[in-house]
This record gives structure tokens, sequence and C-alpha cells, in this order.
């Protein structure tokens, strides 16, 4: 299955779950919990007020990855990347700005496997995010005290 087929099935659309393609074309499901809508609403409604006239924000991008199109919870892209890449479904290359919400479910394993394929199609930045709001900023590098794309950004979240 490749991923036109699986956004335009009709079966598919309404179920209440995150939807990634994997590199044989098998149709991989998460299903998400509210606090993982909430921190979603928020990195995205932050990234929005920090870099609205740098770029765009999106949440639940597709992305083509060596690993199949992987869905992003949040991203940010820059105008230059937008001018190359357009709204491309999947796009191409990921955002320069990739974060992933993270569930307590979540293993080590798994969450590297949310990282590399980002990187590896041209992030700059993978940032995760926990349950508790907790941010880690990543690249290719490692760690990051502090984001280069948007450097105002908390790494700890504000609860409700």
């Amino acid at each position: 299955m490749n991923w036109q087929e699986v956004i335009s099935e009709k079966s598919l659309q309404d179920l209440p779950f995150k939807i990634e393609l994997s590199n044989t074309g098998k149709i991989e499901m998460s299903p998400a919990t509210n606090w993982h809508a909430y921190w979603q609403y928020e990195i995205a409604g932050i990234l929005r007020e920090q870099l609205r006239s740098a770029g765009i924000g999106f949440t639940e991008v597709s992305i083509n990855t060596t690993q199949g199109v992987k869905v992003a919870d949040v991203a940010w892209a820059s105008h230059e990347f937008m001018s190359l890449h357009g709204f491309a479904t999947p796009l191409p290359k990921a955002p320069e700005l990739c974060v992933e919400i993270i569930s307590p479910s979540n293993s080590k394993t798994e969450i590297a496997d949310k990282v590399r394929p980002y990187l590896e199609q041209g992030a700059k930045e993978v940032w995760l995010c926990d349950l508790s709001g907790k941010i880690e900023m990543l690249s290719d590098l490692g760690s990051l005290e502090t984001s280069s794309i948007a450097p105002a950004f908390p790494k700890q979240l504000e609860t409700i």
C-alpha cells in the first residue's frame, strides 16, 4: 500500500489513531491519549507565536522516510523549505523541526526509531515531549541545551 491509498481509504479516515506506513507498505496505528493531543496543541501554539514570520507549522504532517511514511505530531518548516516542497503529501523531506509526543509505553528503541528517520530526511532538530511536558531537543550531534530554531522555547511546558 502507498500513502495516497492510505489517505484515500474511507475506512481509515475517522480512526482515533495516528496512522503511519512502514517501508514495506504495512499500516501502523498508535492510539493517542488526550494528554498527547493537549501537548500537540500547546507546542504548535508556542511555535506559531515564536516563529510565525519565519515559516509555517504543522500538526500530523506526513513525511516520506527510509522507514516508510512517518507522521510527526508537530513540525515547523521555513519559507525556504516550503518554496522547495510545498504541501506535497507526503513531504519528500523532513521539515527543519519535527516533534513527537512520547507515550509511557514507547520503548527506547521505538523512540530512537522516531528520531532517526526525521534526521536522515533532513530535519535539523527533533524534539521529544513526554506526557509531563518535558521536552528533549535533539540534533544529529545529540542532545541540545537550546534549540537553534526556536531558542526561547521552554524545555519544560507548564501543565494545566
